[in-house]
């Protein structure tokens, strides 16, 4: 894995068309493209999510900064950094990024506080509520065991913030560990997170407000082990794609398809196609963006983790194909 923050961008000739937010590239299938922003910086949005608000899309994303230490006596490669909190970036052609800073800082010498360096904050998503006009940050908020697994949420006037952090909590007494955010046409909104020590996943109603998880949730994939999950939908399915649980190492991916959110859910193969499928080409999946106004049009957005120097990991972002209900990405 190469030590400089790049992006890793598969075009072929029948894939997304958006004016110049892609580069097209040759028959090698990959290019690697230092992932700047409009300041020549390099973007720190790891685990992110992105917003797509009046014609602006925001990318949030868990800042990785300084030091990579391995946490001692855990049954897994538990490598870590302080937690830097959450930035942002915002674009209109998904190609020139503008850096809007961190927008839920994490804090110093408060031990035990969701957002002190020493906890981890990961994989945050944003969405909007139309009734408050607020702007809702759910994310994973842990301790460097993940003995913690709680969703935090924060609140703000902006897209681009500052977030206002309101807390965290267990979803009906549950685990939550690697999670995303979705919002529905009809303007509800679910929290779909790895639970039961990630051998199952939970799709969780929120409250009208976007503010808080109701009683009604639904368990699937269950006794499967399945982590990071990324959910889109698609002429009236949804589909969710997730990977095994190996830690910072990449794995296989897979997805299921569902004609409800709260399921049931019809299991399927990786959707990754060609050489390195096996691994997600090096990548571990976290969020699938729908390009705005082009129907049937989505990203698959993807980290590389550098597992010994996380402040060094890459990015991978590659179209995902549709075939009536079945997805490939290559």
């Amino acid at each position: 894995m190469k030590h400089t923050l790049l992006i890793a961008l598969l075009i072929t000739c029948n894939s997304l068309s958006f004016s110049n937010s892609i580069h097209a590239v040759k028959d090698t299938c990959f290019t690697d493209d230092v992932f700047i922003d409009t300041d020549g910086k390099p973007i720190n949005a790891h685990g992110a999510g992105v917003l797509y608000y009046k014609g602006i899309y925001y990318l949030f994303g868990e800042v990785k900064k300084g030091n990579t230490w391995l946490v001692p006596k855990q049954n897994w490669e538990d490598f870590r950094v302080p937690a830097g909190g959450v930035s942002c970036y915002s674009s209109t052609d998904l190609k020139h990024w503008k850096n809007r800073g961190v927008v839920l800082k994490s804090t110093t010498n408060k031990p035990g506080y969701d957002l002190d360096t020493s906890m981890v904050i990961e994989r945050p998503k944003v969405i909007y509520n139309e009734h408050s006009k607020k702007f809702i940050m759910w994310m994973h908020i842990d301790k460097n065991d993940y003995s913690y697994s709680q969703g935090g949420v924060a609140i703000s006037d902006k897209p681009f913030g500052p977030y206002k952090y309101l807390g965290s909590v267990k979803p009906n007494d549950q685990m939550l560990r690697d999670m995303t955010l979705f919002k529905d046409d009809d303007g509800k909104a679910y929290l779909i997170y790895s639970s039961e020590n990630n051998n199952t996943m939970h799709v969780c109603l929120l409250s009208n407000d976007y503010l808080t998880t109701t009683e009604i949730y639904t368990r699937i994939l269950v006794n499967k082990g399945r982590e990071s999950p990324a959910i889109f939908k698609n002429q009236g399915k949804y589909f969710l794609i997730t990977s095994g649980c190996s830690g910072w190492s990449p794995n296989a991916a897979s997805y299921a398809v569902a004609d409800n959110i709260m399921g049931p859910w019809e299991e399927r193969e990786n959707p990754c196609k060609g050489e390195n499928a096996e691994v997600s080409f090096f990548s571990q999946g976290g969020f699938v963006l729908p390009v705005a106004n082009k129907p049937g049009s989505f990203i698959f957005m993807g980290d590389r983790w550098n597992k010994t120097d996380l402040e060094k990991s890459t990015y991978l972002w590659l179209p995902v194909h549709i075939t009536n209900d079945k997805i490939e990405i290559y």
